[in-house]
């Protein structure tokens, strides 16, 4: 039988696997952690409370607090990574939404690329949202979050509603995920991003609750005609960060149920 032209799938693990997971507590955070442990991996989770690393992203001290506890714990070596932790478009003050959403997401990945540096087969995948393409941006507040002036930044959120914040926050972050392939893909480390729709979490319950934001998550058309169990989207990081999948790098994964191909077919 001719094998020659049959790639080669290199570099599986040959240890336990050391994944880190930001918002591990609850939501995807925590449906992505019970899907590592059942694997037999160890889950380093990190979390406003209870988790194995407490502490507060939307701020320099507490990202240095979880990278410096997160060092410790895993001996300087994470073979995986999934920043999960983000609030909602429903959050007050909502600059809090631009300090947790970018700001809290990109420097845990860019603080954590030299402990993945050292792991095997390693990966790391952040959680966006396809309101980054469904969402239109605030231009400015899109330019600061870009330009890494958290200060600026946070002035301009906190004059602009919960919802642009939301998709604007996500939208540099998609944004600031691929402009790192070169980098990261030097270093050995794959990097992508998904990007879900609406999905059964404390974070979409707070949004439907809201007497503004209600109507509106409720009027997204879903082609599928449901929303996204925290499993499905657990499952589809379990797909990227999978050394199987080794040359899925840069990407973004939409799992929205077809909303993001409905409302923009030509777009790619």
């Amino acid at each position: 039988m001719d094998t020659t032209s049959r790639p080669e799938v290199t570099h599986l693990p040959r240890h336990r696997r050391t994944i880190a997971i930001t918002g591990s507590g609850s939501g995807i955070g925590a449906a992505v952690s019970r899907r590592f442990e059942r694997s037999g991996a160890r889950v380093i989770g990190i979390d406003l409370h209870d988790a194995p690393v407490t502490a507060d992203l939307s701020g320099p001290e507490g990202r240095a607090q979880a990278l410096s506890t997160v060092t410790e714990l895993c001996g300087s070596r994470l073979d995986g990574l999934v920043v999960c932790a983000g609030l909602g478009p429903q959050t007050r003050p909502t600059e809090l939404i631009a300090s947790v959403n970018f700001f809290g997401a990109l420097d845990v990945l860019d603080g954590m690329l030299r402990l993945l540096v050292e792991g095997e087969a390693p990966a790391a995948v952040a959680v966006c949202s396809n309101a980054a393409s469904l969402t239109p941006p605030h231009v400015d507040l899109l330019q600061l979050l870009l330009d890494g002036d958290e200060d600026k930044a946070s002035a301009c959120a906190a004059g602009i509603d919960g919802s642009t914040v939301y998709g604007t926050s996500k939208l540099a972050l998609t944004r600031a995920l691929r402009r790192r392939a070169g980098k990261w893909g030097k270093a050995g480390v794959r990097l992508n991003a998904v990007a879900p729709g609406p999905v059964e979490t404390p974070l979409l319950a707070g949004g439907l609750a809201d007497p503004v934001l209600g109507p509106l998550i409720e009027a997204l058309p879903v082609p599928l005609g449901r929303r996204a169990s925290a499993e499905e989207i657990a499952g589809a990081i379990g797909f990227l960060l999978d050394p199987a999948n080794g040359y899925v790098h840069g990407s973004v994964l939409f799992v929205d149920g077809g909303s993001d191909a409905l409302l923009r077919p030509d777009t790619l």
